[in-house]
């Protein structure tokens, strides 16, 4: 059964631990004037997810459906989705439209948003962030919430574990330890790290987030900025060139 934390006012976290894999994930649900879900879930979860969004909304009324990069997790029920809510689009970025949303996912033309446009839903107000290859993936982007300063950051900060949907503690020795564990076994450099990388995270933290949702673990709630910069030096020790 999912659980639902409301993580900001009308922002809330909907959460599935998944025992087998040790591993939360979670969709965020925006309730507002044209509400916004961020992270679909894989296709297993649609049923517990839809329940949870039921919930909080009246299911056709969803409006936009966001999401990371194109990978199960993310998008998997987008057309599920999208036959529940008739007027229900998608927004991704513009190569994630161009090269597979449009012709492999969706029922209608996603919403490709551009490098820092915005889009209201009403009283929250998301800033897109194109960020090609982080987490990973060319076409892969976030939305920072610019009224409550919350940044959806889909696999950043992925932590292992069932655990509590918010914390001020750190979440970056967490992470450290999950990617040291992932390099172990058969999801070796599921993140890449590139050229892209440590830019990319800067300008997150230049954005002084207060909170960071994240698909897997918990939101983090705190300084932000510092979060992102730690989490830049523990990519490059544990993901970076090794000499």
């Amino acid at each position: 059964m999912a659980h639902i934390a409301e993580i900001a006012p009308d922002l809330f976290r909907i959460t599935t631990f998944v025992k087998p894999f040790n591993l939360q994930f979670s969709q965020f649900l925006v309730r507002d004037d044209e509400p916004l879900l961020f992270h679909t879930g894989p296709r297993a979860l649609f049923s517990e997810v839809k329940a949870a969004v039921a919930s909080l909304i009246d299911l056709q009324a969803l409006r936009w459906i966001g999401f990371s990069h194109f990978e199960s997790d993310e998008c998997a029920t987008l057309p599920e989705w999208q036959q529940l809510a008739p007027q229900s689009q998608a927004v991704c970025s513009v190569v994630g439209k161009l090269v597979s949303v449009d012709d492999c996912l969706a029922l209608r033309p996603a919403k490709g948003m551009t490098d820092g446009e915005v889009l209201q839903t009403g009283t929250c107000r998301f800033r897109f962030l194109a960020t090609p290859h982080v987490p990973h993936c060319w076409e892969a982007g976030l939305l920072f919430e610019e009224t409550e300063r919350t940044l959806l950051c889909s696999d950043l900060l992925h932590q292992d574990g069932d655990v509590e949907p918010m914390t001020e503690s750190d979440v970056v020795g967490r992470c450290r330890k999950t990617l040291m564990e992932y390099q172990q076994g058969p999801l070796a450099n599921y993140m890449p790290y590139c050229t892209l990388t440590d830019a990319t995270l800067q300008r997150l933290a230049a954005l002084q987030p207060k909170r960071l949702a994240t698909m897997h673990g918990s939101v983090y709630v705190g300084d932000g900025s510092k979060a992102l910069q730690d989490l830049a030096i523990i990519w490059r020790e544990v993901l970076g060139p090794q000499s």
